[in-house]
């Protein structure tokens, strides 16, 4: 997660890309998901060869692949909406835990000789639903365990873990299943679960600040899809991540078939691919601050996805073990930039407040590229040849690359998404419980002719803010016996939710406030008043004061 401005940005350059491995509960954390990530890797290994050997249909194997990934589409959002307004700790327990079961059942029935095609489809969908359930809740807790100027650096850690098992978690599956058998791979990946389980349980976890009692699912699951509709930079994310993953997956979804059947090689033959694309992957995180040093990080991704449709191509045209581990090499580079820039971005985009729950959305559009392109790309295949497959998806990762990457995500690095927490506490003379409502809550500005323009500006930028973060309705409206009196006005479903719009506030919001009070005429502040209906007691007039908004 890159830093919210420039200050934070030089030091976190000064700390070093590896100082939050100082800070001992990420350490654990990172060595424990590195662990469990190289246990993912040789499961997926194993599980991808057993249909392969059992089936030899290039469908079966995409299905397979397909599998881990459909569950991160369907139950993403609501992962992360749980990790947003739950204790992670607790949460991450439990999917843990989950994983480490149906790890065991796999190593089990394969012993048993009992795991057929279909129940091997059913438990990778069983596993894919225990990721997608601790995926959002994982990337969201970075922010948790370093301070503000290490965050940067902490995520692109976290890239190069995933990607050093990327690089040796298919190499040690390829050994385990060619020398063991797959119930050995299975149970591996078990006690990397357990690993993990283990670590979480140690952490003591702070409690969160705010006053307000935590969203209730609905409104959460409400409120994260309410953000990612108002907030641009998370589009600009999600639209290149739908311009690339699709195509992508046509790597992971077709070299098992073209180890086997084009090229006649074995299970290790095909870890060491995937252990290429590991190295290409570590090597790109390295070289990564340099690059982004020098080149629009736009522009990066384009080339990152040029870069991949030729390792495509060369996947589709080459069959030759020297010249296919660079290729591959090459494919690696490409994702780890794409993946890591993208992932820098989203982290970003939004505030504390909603993070998992937009990690969600963009793990979400990521894994449904990766399943809809292993499909796609494995039914093709499966209808004509690999090699045509692979270089229809190589077109389509350049038309896409070109298509989207004029859609901006330069620049979420220098945003400034903490809590402002300059909105004083509305002036009450009667209490009000949190259900009442809805909330009508108004602001009277006085404004120049010669401003007009510039005060409407401000104003549309803010409507934005206020829908954002909860406002059902918004408007500006001026009075017509006295010009330059502007009203503007927002509605929230009830107290409570006004109440968590003064918590989501932040400091680039508070910039947008200060230029309208700079524009408003008068000696005080503009006029706010807050009206709330519902209930049956009356209510005493509303309060008239001055404060920011």
């Amino acid at each position: 997660m890159a830093l919210v401005n420039a200050a934070a940005s030089q030091n976190t350059s000064q700390a070093g890309a590896w100082s939050p491995l100082k800070i001992g509960m990420f350490r654990s954390l990172w060595l424990a998901i590195l662990a469990s990530n190289i246990g993912t890797w040789v499961n997926d290994v194993a599980a991808a060869w057993v249909m392969a050997e059992r089936t030899g249909s290039p469908l079966m194997v995409a299905l397979v692949q397909s599998a881990t990934t459909v569950p991160i589409v369907l139950l993403a959002l609501a992962a992360g909406t749980l990790a947003d307004i739950v204790d992670r700790r607790r949460y991450l327990v439990f999917t843990q835990g989950w994983m480490l079961l149906v790890a065991l059942v796999m190593a089990v029935l394969t012993h048993l000789q009992m795991l057929t095609p279909e129940l091997l489809v059913l438990l990778t969908f069983c596993m894919g639903c225990g990721a997608a359930m601790a995926m959002p809740a994982q990337a969201a807790i970075v922010s948790e365990l370093v301070p503000q100027p290490m965050l940067a650096s902490a995520v692109a850690l976290n890239s190069i873990g995933i990607n050093i098992a990327r690089s040796i978690g298919p190499a040690i599956g390829g050994v385990i299943v060619s020398q063991l058998g797959a119930m050995y791979a299975f149970a591996f990946n078990a006690i990397t679960f357990a690993a993990m389980l283990v670590v979480v349980w140690a952490w003591k976890r702070d409690a969160t600040a705010s006053s307000l009692p935590p969203e209730g699912f609905g409104a959460g699951l409400k409120a994260g899809i309410r953000y990612a509709t108002k907030a641009g930079k998370l589009q600009a994310v999600l639209i290149k991540s739908v311009g690339f993953f699709f195509f992508a997956a046509a790597a992971n979804a077709l070299l098992p078939v073209v180890v086997r059947r084009q090229m006649h090689g074995g299970a290790g033959q095909y870890g060491m691919l995937l252990g290429c694309i590991g190295i290409g992957a570590v090597g790109g995180a390295l070289l990564l601050p340099k690059l982004r040093a020098k080149l629009d990080r736009d522009l990066l991704v384009l080339l990152a996805t040029l870069s991949l449709a030729a390792s495509l191509v060369g996947l589709a045209l080459l069959r030759s073990w020297y010249l296919l581990p660079p290729v591959m090499m090459i494919n690696g580079f490409a994702w780890i930039t794409v993946l890591s820039s993208l992932q820098i971005a989203a982290q970003t985009a939004v505030p504390a407040w909603v993070r998992a729950r937009a990690l969600a959305l963009y793990i979400m559009i990521f894994s449904a590229g990766m399943a809809a392109g292993g499909l796609s790309w494995g039914a093709l295949a499966q209808r004509t040849s690999p090699e045509l497959a692979l270089l229809v998806a190589a077109i389509g990762a350049v038309v896409g690359g070109l298509l989207v990457w004029r859609v901006r995500i330069a620049g979420t690095e220098e945003l400034n998404l903490r809590p402002a927490g300059h909105w004083p506490a509305p002036e009450l003379s009667v209490a009000v419980s949190h259900d009442r409502g809805p909330v009508l809550v108004t602001l009277e500005y006085r404004i120049d002719e010669a401003d007009r323009a510039a005060f409407h500006a401000h104003m549309h930028q803010l409507g934005i803010i206020r829908r954002r973060d909860g406002a059902v309705v918004w408007g500006v409206v001026e009075d017509v016996a006295s010009p330059g009196i502007h009203l503007e006005y927002f509605v929230a479903a009830s107290w409570l939710e006004h109440l968590r719009q003064h918590e989501r506030i932040t400091a680039d919001d508070k910039q947008i406030q200060e230029a309208l009070r700079a524009l408003h005429r008068g000696e005080r502040a503009p006029v706010v008043r807050h009206f709330v209906g519902g209930g049956d007691a009356p209510l005493a007039p509303p309060a008239h004061h001055h404060q920011d908004i």
